[in-house]
């Protein structure tokens, strides 16, 4: 049954040309340059991406984890750069087990090798159209001049204060005489400022060989050069993994999407090394039932959906894990006649028992989420995560390198359990949605473990109850902002704006 329909005083931003959506105003604006410099949908969701790097340090870090879907109209390639990087050779769960109490510990020895700069990169360099150089420029002077601190970042850093004041290089940084900034005054970052503009030198000195070759240096200067030389030597001194071979051997995975068909439409998510499955097994589930003809958002409506999303979760902790290490059954888990069998293990009365040691606590927050789309139907869709509680600053970088280690698990023959050059399963997945081979719109949301149910939650609204993205996000219940950007045609429309309350 349709949605009771209301009408929002604040109209949807619509454009002609291109369009996108990011957690911050600035980084969006980063991308808006990129159009008006001539670049396409790939070079404006970088240069945000970098800059929400920058601005949303609570949240992401260039060495972070970032992974990306990009869909390049020309080609009609349709690829997903994981931007996730593995543990280090020299880790092992014994060593956790036998010397870390059974726990994983806040700093670097979660530490696993940053895959943001090289999803950027890659992306970039097979996709886009302008040079590093361009795309970094704003998050380079974001970086030198600063920015306006906003209270949730306030908040957030001020939530962090005990932890970054433990280690000297992200106090120099995010404390001021041992407090967070306040709302309202500057923060800047001079030395990532710096290790962004190496990269840019590292580009322009091979510019003779071409955008793309060298792109690709700049890339190297990080994995390979000094950049990566710093960032072992640092990791390796405070009883970390991660190596300098680690960082040179490592490249992002750039693989075919995992897909799923909901009434017609095509929706495209990440692989197993991250929870993008649950998604697409969800819909699976929900494509056979009545969903249409509940009450939008009534108890019968919510119970499917909870219980469907449920089934998905239980599959994610059985069988998700890195491909390379792990055979994950996806064929099974998202064929037709799987998701017939859970569809009827729902009961119409009851729900399934709660999870042995679930929480209702408020999730730790992390993650943002950046899309866009080019009136030549390119579009890129993107969940930079890592803020810089988890894990030190490395000095004179200015970046951390990627805690998402904490991601693994420490249970012998579990399929995400701690193994040496394993990638975590990843909860950051950002998505795609397609109908009758064209884009229809990328979407994503930060959120952790919410992210699926808020992603479900919006894509059904959207598709099912034809709402515009306002009405979508009120629609949803008790979840988090979800943004997505629709292609209709040569029009497309931002399905959201920023949003703090994550």
């Amino acid at each position: 049954m349709p949605a009771t329909q209301r009408t929002s005083h604040r109209p949807p931003i619509l454009a002609r040309q291109h369009a996108i959506a990011s957690g911050h105003y600035l980084a969006t604006e980063a991308g808006m340059q990129m159009f008006r410099r001539g670049g396409n949908a790939i070079d404006a969701g970088v240069a945000a991406g970098l800059c929400i790097d920058v601005l949303l340090p609570d949240l992401c870090n260039f060495g972070g984890v970032a992974p990306c879907m990009v869909y390049h109209a020309a080609t009609r390639d349709l690829v997903t750069i994981s931007g996730l990087g593995p543990w280090g050779r020299a880790a092992s769960l014994e060593h956790f087990v036998e010397h870390e109490g059974g726990e994983i510990p806040v700093g670097v020895k979660r530490s696993v090798v940053p895959g943001a700069p090289d999803a950027w990169l890659t992306a970039l360099a097979r996709y886009g159209r302008l040079t590093f150089a361009e795309v970094a420029a704003p998050a380079i002077e974001l970086c030198a001049r600063g920015f306006t601190v906003y209270p949730s970042l306030a908040h957030n850093l001020g939530k962090e204060r005990d932890q970054l004041a433990l280690w000297p290089s992200a106090a120099a940084v995010f404390l001021i005489d041992g407090h967070p900034p306040a709302a309202g005054s500057l923060l800047r970052q001079p030395d990532l400022a710096g290790a962004l503009q190496r990269l840019v030198a590292a580009e322009q000195r091979a510019s003779g060989r071409g955008r793309t070759s060298a792109i690709e240096a700049a890339r190297d200067e990080f994995y390979c050069g000094e950049i990566g030389k710093q960032i072992a030597e640092f990791i390796q001194r405070e009883g970390g993994f991660v190596s300098q071979e680690d960082l040179a051997d490592f490249h992002s995975e750039i693989e075919t999407p995992i897909s799923a068909n909901y009434h017609g439409i095509d929706v495209h998510v990440c692989g197993a090394w991250c929870q993008g499955p649950v998604l697409a097994q969800t819909l699976n589930i929900l494509a056979g039932s009545n969903l249409r003809d509940l009450e939008h958002n009534g108890a019968d409506y919510i119970h499917l959906c909870a219980e469907a999303l449920n089934l998905a979760f239980a599959d994610r902790e059985t069988f998700f894990g890195d491909p390379n290490f792990v055979d994950v059954p996806l064929e099974r888990l998202l064929s037709r006649e799987y998701a017939t069998q859970l569809r009827t293990s729902i009961g119409h009365v009851t729900a399934f028992p709660a999870a042995s040691g679930a929480s209702a606590a408020v999730p730790h927050a992390d993650t943002s989420y950046v899309c866009a789309v080019d009136d030549e139907g390119n579009a890129f869709s993107a969940t930079p995560s890592d803020g810089v509680g988890s894990t030190p600053i490395v000095p004179g970088l200015g970046l951390i390198c990627s805690g998402r280690g904490s991601q693994l698990w420490l249970i012998a023959g579990h399929p995400s359990a701690v193994a040496p050059g394993k990638r975590p399963r990843l909860t950051p997945n950002p998505a795609m949605a397609f109908k009758d081979g064209r884009l229809l719109m990328p979407f994503g949301t930060p959120g952790a473990d919410m992210q699926p149910q808020s992603m479900l939650q919006t894509f059904l609204n959207i598709v099912d109850q034809r709402m515009d993205v306002h009405l979508a996000k009120g629609h949803r219940v008790r979840q988090r902002s979800c943004r997505s950007v629709s292609h209709r045609h040569i029009e497309h429309e931002v399905r959201s704006q920023h949003d703090h309350s994550r």
